[in-house]
């Protein structure tokens, strides 16, 4: 019998349109100095635009999810590029905070769209059971690729074009996506029974289901402390970080103010998830998702309090960027994985899109409280041990999670 070959024109189109929208996705951070000194904000201002975009992500995911589903995944593929380019275009010509907050939900939701919700559920239902967890985990990846370069090619823009210019290119950037929708053919690998069964009976399951709950919350901490790092890192690590010597090996690599050091250190966390999301990928298939997600959460928990309690170095800025890149995206082929191992993969975009809802209730949290506490004290020290603490409280969580599988099995 033929083994079921791992990379297919599914899985490189879905790589590329998670990468493309998650470079965009992951240089918004980049923007916050940018745009409050234009116009004078507080810092919560437009941290609270990204916040609202973090929420709208999820609470668009599993709509997109039920969308593609429902009338095919490529129409919700076009219809999120397209919320995606007409809010960062209609954002370039904002003028007040309240503006780009209520366009960031058309961001939100074109994330949702051309992201994890939709591309995993497609990569995951073309791959064979084999293959799916590393099949999972190189699409991660992709959007981890796209962090790489996606900050520092927003900062390199920024030397010769206005904020609002930048985000016209990412609009065309992101349209130009829809290039690849005619490799994304999934076939249906779901089971008789599995398609038998209508989305509200799986739906149900599921809910009552603890184990789902306790996937649910688990995967707060998560967008809490990735989106808070995405939105504020570049920001602190601007204003908090010592200088660059002359002469020291970044200097020497043309890195000599700690504005850029702050966006080049998006991309190493996005170089070193590439290498973390994979190895999950690889690890998820041969042991235990909930024990693997656990040590990634203690991991951060760990990484993240050390950081804060010594001295803020470029170096220090460097390892933290290194390390909590190996554990950044790493949950998201385990926890996507999780889901489809338990539940099927007949609605796994519908079912992880709404656990997905709770990574981003954490992601708005994290950016919001950001940018007030940066405003009401002068730094981010509270909402950085507040992360510290729900991080410890994710790694909990999945110790209890029962993998038995609650697929409908066939007559």
């Amino acid at each position: 019998m033929t083994k079921a070959p791992l990379i297919t024109p599914v899985l490189i189109a879905g790589c590329l349109i998670l990468m493309i929208s998650f470079a965009i996705r992951a240089s918004f951070g980049v923007f916050q100095i940018p745009v409050a000194a234009e116009f004078g904000w507080l810092r919560a201002e437009f941290s609270l635009a990204i916040a609202i975009q973090n929420l709208a992500w999820g609470i668009g995911q599993p709509l997109f999810g039920a969308l593609a589903e429902r009338f095919g995944d490529r129409r919700a593929i076009i219809l999120g590029a397209l919320m995606y380019a007409l809010g960062l275009v209609l954002s370039a010509y904002a003028v007040t905070p309240g503006q780009h907050q209520l366009l960031a939900i058309l961001v939100g939701f074109g994330i949702a769209g051309t992201g994890f919700g939709v591309i995993l559920a497609i990569v995951g239902r073309a791959a064979s059971p084999e293959n799916r967890s590393m099949a999972l985990g190189i699409a991660t990846a992709a959007g981890s690729a796209g962090q790489v370069f996606g900050a520092p090619t927003a900062e390199w823009l920024l030397q010769s074009y206005s904020w609002q210019s930048v985000f016209l290119i990412f609009a065309a950037v992101i349209l130009a996506t829809l290039a690849a929708l005619p490799f994304l053919r999934s076939p249906k690998l779901a089971t008789r029974a599995e398609l038998e069964e209508s989305m509200g009976t799986v739906l149900i399951r599921a809910f009552r289901d603890p184990s789902y709950t306790l996937i649910f919350l688990g995967f707060f901490s998560c967008g809490y402390q990735l989106a808070f790092i995405t939105a504020h890192f570049p920001a602190f690590v601007t204003e908090l970080c010592s200088p660059i010597d002359a002469g020291s090996m970044l200097s020497n690599i043309g890195i000599t103010t700690t504005s850029a050091l702050g966006a080049v250190s998006i991309a190493v966390i996005g170089l070193f998830n590439i290498v973390g999301t994979l190895t999950a990928g690889w690890l998820g298939k041969r042991h235990t998702k909930k024990y693997l997600l656990f040590w990634i959460y203690v991991g951060r928990t760990i990484a993240a309090a050390a950081f804060i309690l010594m001295p803020i170095t470029p170096a220090s800025v460097l390892i933290f960027s290194a390390v909590m890149g190996a554990l950044w995206l790493a949950t998201v082929p385990l926890t996507s994985g999780l889901v489809a191992h338990i539940y099927g993969i007949r609605y796994m975009g519908t079912l992880y899109g709404v656990v997905f809802l709770s990574h981003q209730i954490g992601g708005f949290l994290g950016v919001w409280l950001g940018g007030r506490m940066y405003d009401l004290n002068g730094d981010y020290t509270l909402v950085w041990w507040i992360g510290v603490g729900v991080g410890a409280f994710s790694a909990l969580v999945h110790l209890p999670i029962r993998e038995r599988q609650m697929v409908a099995q066939a007559a």
